[in-house]
């Protein structure tokens, strides 16, 4: 069975590289790499994008999640449509007049240096995080299907998924990046749809059938009113998710930098709209999967495991037949690589253009920087990914989210002070307040948890962004100099 899989992985990695051949034929210098020339149909763009928010954690994460929430995620996903709007027809037209490589020039021109570079210096931080913790999941999943196997050891499988990756990468970056998460959209939605039918057709179920079975569930509640105290609460988790796709996918160069490859502001809007939509009955698919998958936990007297991240990989190695188990594991390595791909790109743009300023240097050099960044950044995710490999999460989508609250608060503050009001401030001082906002939204949390029995949830994004605001306005300047946008 491994050897089959590893042919099967080797193909699917092989068409990758064969678009990354054609792709880069036609240019390989800086302008392909972070923006693509600006030639991206809308349309291809918003197929990848859909590939890149879901990640192989959603693949294996949000299946799993029905055993514990049941189907309340659909609360925060309902929730991200409206934040596609917002960002759509507030923050793209903002983007596209400014003509922004990085969206963190913005705060160049609105605040100053130092709000520049601690914007640029948040995401790299939070994109390092999350996709490393994605990409975490696929190389754990492939190690124990194929690489085990052979004793080969956990620590090369990651720097063969990473030398890989930078593989196809290196050349166009972005250019490359639209068509080959395009392919690996596809080959997602594939995968999922063939794995629900091949565990219908294990339970004996037709579509009808299956569908009822959804329906009916014990776990099929979606909408919670009736406790404010919880995680799960409606109003909490509808306005979570609104702010949650603004700070990560607003504000957020990973996914901003594919909608500057569109070749005007309309396609970006068109790309956005429509991808937004897309993600709502995609993750619906996605709980139904779960769902089915405790039916047939129920069905054959199957122990659920330890981790709800363990129950479709468990289901698919030990009890659904090689159908699924290949169906599987190239649903998670295309969602897993155009996740962490494009975040590899956004993260080398933002380190040259942001921090090291190559938009001002030749064009020799500035790519010969590019390489190198791009480089360095693959061997920042390998040693980030030993790291978490030391730390047990029972859900790591959970996790992801919960760390995006604290590292895009500051983020979420300073776009909405700089675009909602014409105040000037202490640049300066930026990064003193991005740094005290998480930790007080920290220790609210501990003390909201242990004196008034509070669990908070994502919301903590929403006083993290607050506390910003508040910060910066105690740096005020007297008179505003700088011009609004």
């Amino acid at each position: 069975m491994g050897t089959s899989m590893l042919i099967i992985i080797t193909v699917y990695i092989g068409a990758l590289m064969l678009i990354s051949y054609f792709v880069s034929k036609k240019g390989s210098d800086n302008d392909a790499f972070f923006l693509g020339n600006k030639k991206s149909p809308w349309y291809i763009v918003a197929i990848g994008m859909l590939g890149d928010s879901i990640s192989g954690v959603t693949f294996v994460s949000v299946p799993g999640m029905v055993s514990q929430f049941d189907m309340s995620y659909m609360q925060m996903v309902l929730g991200f449509f409206p934040g596609y709007l917002i960002v759509a027809f507030v923050l793209l037209p903002l983007y596209y007049r400014l003509n922004l490589t990085s969206i963190y020039g913005y705060l160049d021109t609105r605040f100053g240096n130092s709000s520049y570079k601690t914007g640029a210096s948040f995401f790299i931080l939070s994109r390092i995080v999350g996709s490393a913790s994605k990409l975490y999941l696929i190389a754990l999943i492939l190690q124990t299907l194929i690489f085990d196997q052979w004793n080969i050891p956990f620590y090369a499988t990651v720097a063969g998924i990473i030398a890989l990756i930078w593989a196809y990468t290196h050349k166009s970056g972005m250019k490359t990046i639209v068509w080959t998460d395009a392919l690996q959209t596809i080959c997602l939605l594939a995968a999922l749809i063939l794995i629900i039918w091949q565990i219908a057709s294990r339970l004996g179920f037709d579509i009808s059938q299956a569908i009822d079975t959804v329906r009916t569930s014990q776990h099929s509640r979606i909408f919670f009113f009736d406790d404010w105290a919880s995680r799960q609460n409606f109003f909490k988790q509808f306005l979570s998710g609104i702010f949650i796709v603004i700070v990560m996918t607003g504000l957020d160069q990973n996914m901003m930098q594919k909608n500057l490859t569109c070749k005007n502001l309309k396609d970006a809007q068109k790309n956005m709209v429509t991808y937004g939509f897309g993600f709502i009955p995609m993750n619906y698919l996605f709980l139904s999967l779960g769902i089915l998958l405790l039916a047939f936990i129920s069905a054959h007297g199957i122990s659920l495991p330890g981790k709800s991240d363990q129950i479709l990989p468990m289901l698919a190695t030990e009890y659904l037949g090689f159908p699924v188990l290949a169906c599987f594991t190239i649903g998670i390595i295309a969602a897993s690589f155009s996740n962490a791909d494009s975040a590899l790109t956004s993260i080398t743009t933002s380190t040259c253009v942001d921090l090291l300023g190559t938009e001002t240097k030749d064009q020799q050099t500035s790519k010969k920087i590019r390489s190198r960044v791009h480089m360095l950044v693959c061997l920042v995710f390998f040693v980030v990914i030993l790291f978490i490999d030391q730390i047990s999460q029972n859900s790591i989508l959970d996790t992801i989210y919960k760390l995006a609250s604290y590292t895009y608060g500051p983020l979420l503050g300073l776009f909405f002070f700089g675009l909602f009001t014409k105040i000037s401030i202490k640049d300066k001082f930026v990064p003193i307040v991005c740094i005290l906002a998480p930790t007080l939204s920290y220790l609210s949390e501990f003390l909201l948890s242990k004196f008034c029995n509070y669990q908070v949830g994502y919301e903590i994004l929403l006083l993290n962004g607050l506390l910003t605001v508040i910060g910066l306005i105690c740096i005020l300047q007297r008179k505003l100099n700088r011009t609004n946008f």
